[in-house]
């Protein structure tokens, strides 16, 4: 009986100190969940990265864990969830294994509640609609992971491979700029032009570019090689010329300028600001530089490889004209 009955007691005893005893070992271990593990890794970020006049957001009882700060205070109409927006933005992570900081490029043009659907962050919604609030304004906004990509993080391949894809439970540290809150509106067009103007100033600064003259409705241009001929290019001449259409990151778009390539066209059929420039300030032999606002460019819709509101740089040489 004794032999029966010990080994079954033992096994008893240490199916006890198991199940008490063990859990008691993990009293010291602290197991965060994912809001309380993004908020560590926000107030880590902005201590090592030395940033100041962050907010945290407290919109419905500080619920999103998101902090902001806001670099330029916008005016107007608070922005809603069923306006249409547009905005370039900044987007990076903190652990600096993604990082895309062009806003030539990053451009958005949709309505604010589209954002999410779009496959941007539902933070970046949040952000803009609770935190932004006025269209014309900027701010820079960190954004918990669980309101970024989440766990399943965001692209494919290793994301050890700088740019390649967001890992997951990564924090986003995002600048945003939103331009105007209605497309169709006279201060939204105006809210254009003005952007479009200091984006073309910014870049004849960083491109250490000068000469050029702006006329009344924001086109610069300059004339790189006057023409001897005076032949004069109407609203309905064909040329020939051959030309390059370039962002302001330096991105071709369209055209070739290596006096091989050439294009016969039509002036009516080019766009507003390449017209202008061409029919007011080219003749035959005519090389010019145009550095052409969005409102007269491809204007608030993206053009294929051309974003959204995008200023552009084209230069021409003017072969021939057909009157």
């Amino acid at each position: 009986m004794k032999k029966t009955i010990y080994p079954i007691l033992s096994i008893f005893i240490i199916g006890i100190i198991l199940a008490t005893g063990l859990p008691s070992c993990r009293k010291d271990k602290i197991q965060l969940n994912i809001k309380q593990y993004d908020s560590v890794q926000i107030q880590n970020y902005i201590a090592s990265h030395g940033l100041t006049g962050f907010q945290k957001d407290l919109t419905g009882g500080d619920t999103s864990g998101i902090y902001y700060k806001i670099t330029v205070p916008g005016s107007g109409a608070p922005i809603q969830y069923a306006d249409k927006l547009a905005m370039v933005y900044t987007e990076q992570t903190f652990d600096g294994t993604y990082g895309i900081t062009d806003t030539i490029s990053q451009h958005f043009d949709d309505y604010v509640g589209h954002i999410q659907d779009e496959g941007y962050p539902a933070g970046l919604q949040i952000a803009i609609h609770n935190l932004l609030v006025y269209p014309n304004a900027s701010m820079r906004v960190l954004i918990p992971s669980h309101l970024a990509y989440g766990t399943a993080g965001k692209g494919s391949g290793s994301s050890q491979v700088a740019n390649n894809r967001i890992g997951g439970n990564e924090c986003l540290d995002m600048y945003v700029h939103a331009i105007a809150k209605d497309n169709h509106s006279d201060t939204s067009a105006q809210a254009f032009a003005a952007y479009s103007d200091i984006v073309i100033k910014n870049y004849m600064r960083d491109s250490s570019l000068t000469g050029y003259t702006k006329t009344s409705d924001g086109l610069y241009y300059k004339v790189l090689t006057p023409a001897s001929t005076n032949d004069p290019i109407g609203l309905y001449s064909s040329i020939t010329a051959t030309y390059t259409g370039q962002l302001f990151n330096g991105s071709i778009f369209d055209g070739t300028y290596n006096g091989t390539n050439t294009l016969t066209a039509v002036m009516a059929d080019l766009i507003p600001g390449v017209r202008e420039g061409i029919t007011n300030y080219a003749v035959a032999g005519t090389k010019i530089s145009l550095l052409i606002p969005s409102q007269l460019g491809y204007g608030v819709p993206a053009a294929n490889s051309i974003p959204a509101f995008s200023c552009l740089r084209f230069t021409w040489q003017i072969i021939s004209v057909t009157p």
